[in-house]
């Protein structure tokens, strides 16, 4: 029988299954808490489970379903991890240390096919999506590591942008993050996580429907339909008339701000022109939005593109910042380590599929 990670049942799943097999409504809370609170590694460290329930748990779930392969560590403190899953893929996931706590920045797929051309994530089609267990014991591998280090750290925000297009993986994702808020497990707050899609305005839709009190950002990257079309080839199926017709629909039905993401790529997206155009774009939404620029960050891969000079995003800034925009140029973390923002891929899984 194959085992499934215990990681993916939410509360509520974890106390009917258990309730289906002979067990009381009290122990689920317990393994719960061992789980999400105590944070165990083995299912023996669960000392107050009477025997019977502690073999139905062994005989059928695993914790440990991640195994780290490698690590690197940033100047910046950042950390990026890579974990083989069960089947031998491999997937990254990023520590990240900031002044206001620790963020995971966790993947949902491995592969992505939604090629942007300047990501390095898309350079390896998806080969498939994760489960909910696969997305949220991410988190808890990141945690373990800071339980080791005994420095008192503890995740605190979780981003959704790692590999892969997370509203391709809707289900599993919106599973995991129910898991990541549950105020009596991680208990990580709805403020504290960010989700990150290149636009499936379909999804938009759903998500705004859902309820569930996360933020949003969309990699927007463009002002125009031609040039995004060039960067992003999503843009043919979802162009930027639909993004924000669902943009609008899901500020008029959650009074949620939205993050618009922006890759400052040198001479293709970064002159003024640009930020007017930008500016005409949001205009009828720019209250609830900020944008927030991203300094491109150079992958081997994709020579034809350069960062923005500093002037020049400064500039841009300034344009948006003039027309009454809330906007911010975003930090970098782990640029040196290939963590930062689409530098995400796993060359050891190129290598192999080489």
């Amino acid at each position: 029988m194959k085992k499934e990670s215990i990681y993916g049942l939410p509360l509520e799943q974890l106390i009917e299954w258990l309730q289906d097999h002979g067990q009381k409504k009290s122990r689920a809370l317990k393994v719960w808490d061992w789980l999400y609170r105590k944070r165990v590694t083995n299912f023996s460290e669960m000392t107050d489970l009477n025997p019977e329930c502690l073999e139905l748990l062994t005989d059928h779930f695993i914790l440990q379903s991640l195994r780290e392969h490698t690590s690197q560590e940033s100047v910046d403190g950042t950390i990026k991890f890579l974990f083989r899953l069960p089947d031998d893929n491999l997937i990254e996931t990023v520590l990240m240390r900031h002044k206001f706590g620790s963020s995971v920045c966790v993947t949902t797929q491995v592969g992505c096919n939604i090629g942007c051309s300047f990501c390095a994530s898309g350079l390896l089609t998806k080969h498939r999506d994760l489960s909910g267990s696969e997305i949220v014991e991410q988190i808890m591998k990141v945690q373990e590591y800071m339980d080791n280090a005994r420095q008192g750290e503890k995740v605190s925000h979780v981003v959704v942008m790692g590999i892969g297009e997370p509203f391709d993986n809707y289900i599993n994702v919106m599973d995991a993050l129910r898991i990541i808020i549950d105020h009596k497990g991680l208990a990580i707050p709805g403020r504290g996580i960010t989700i990150s899609t290149s636009g499936l305005a379909d999804k938009i839709y759903e998500f705004a429907d859902s309820d569930l009190k996360v933020n949003l950002a969309i990699s927007l990257h463009a002002p125009n339909n031609e040039l995004r079309e060039q960067i992003m080839k999503i843009n043919r199926v979802y162009p930027l008339e639909k993004i924000i017709q669902a943009v609008e629909y899901y500020l008029a039905k959650t009074k949620r701000r939205i993050t618009l993401e922006y890759i400052l790529l040198k001479d293709l997206n970064d002159q003024r022109e640009h930020a007017l155009q930008l500016v005409s774009l949001i205009k009828n939404i720019q209250q609830l939005i900020n944008v927030n620029l991203i300094p491109y960050n150079p992958v081997d891969e994709h020579p034809q593109y350069q960062r923005s000079d500093h002037e020049t995003m400064l500039a841009f800034y300034d344009v948006l910042k003039k027309h009454g925009i809330n906007c911010s140029i975003r930090l970098e973390h782990g640029r040196d380590i290939e963590a930062a923002c689409g530098q995400l891929r796993s060359k050891q899984v190129k290598a192999n599929q080489g």
